[in-house]
């Protein structure tokens, strides 16, 4: 029975690792998946999901305006489906998240989509909300702060470091600009 799995944690915590040997476990069997990745992230090449141990493979590109149901089936009726991956689920909109859970009813087809649950300021993207309420399993993948303790949030920092307390709640960036932590180290410098 097909589900639909999100799979969350802060930054740092190997999702797109996770997602990609998840594709090849399916390729490695014969199967067929689709990868999708947001267009608004341009750390690595467009149209590529990329681990930070170098491992990357092509992806098709989403933002706000793709229909992903009429995607996915027109995709399915050219080659049969067996998994779609959705990097970056943070950033689809809350229709679309309702998209794919007519992907997994009606197509009878499983996704599996990877995200962050919440921005710098710990509130939680729409994306990453609708999935919590809507996916059949939520999966967290888990990193630890700088003190050895489960980071549950990320914090967006200056060019000198300094932890930043406002801004747009999109701003693409990596390790330079984000860093992961406990609540704790989370509140000291955010609050």
């Amino acid at each position: 029975m097909a589900q639909l799995y999100f799979y969350y944690s802060t930054m740092n915590a190997g999702k797109s690792t996770h997602l990609l040997q998840s594709s090849y476990n399916y390729q490695e069997r014969g199967l067929t998946t689709a990868i999708y990745t947001a267009k608004i992230d341009k750390r690595f090449t467009q149209g590529k999901v990329a681990s930070r141990l170098g491992i990357d493979t092509d992806a098709f590109l989403f933002d706000d305006d793709n229909h992903l149901f009429n995607e996915i089936l027109e995709k399915h009726e050219v080659k049969k489906l067996d998994c779609v991956l959705v990097d970056e689920a943070q950033f689809l909109t809350t229709k679309q998240v309702k998209q794919l859970t007519d992907v997994v009813d009606s197509l009878h087809i499983p996704v599996l989509a990877y995200g962050i649950r919440t921005d710098f300021l710990g509130q939680t993207f729409s994306g990453s909300a609708a999935l919590l309420a809507w996916a059949d399993k939520l999966i967290e993948l888990k990193t630890i702060c700088h003190c050895g303790r489960k980071a549950n949030f990320v914090i967006r920092q200056d060019e000198h470091g300094v932890a930043l307390r406002k801004g747009e709640q999109v701003e693409v960036g990596g390790n330079e600009r984000y860093e992961p932590l406990c609540r704790a180290h989370f509140k000291k410098l955010v609050w």
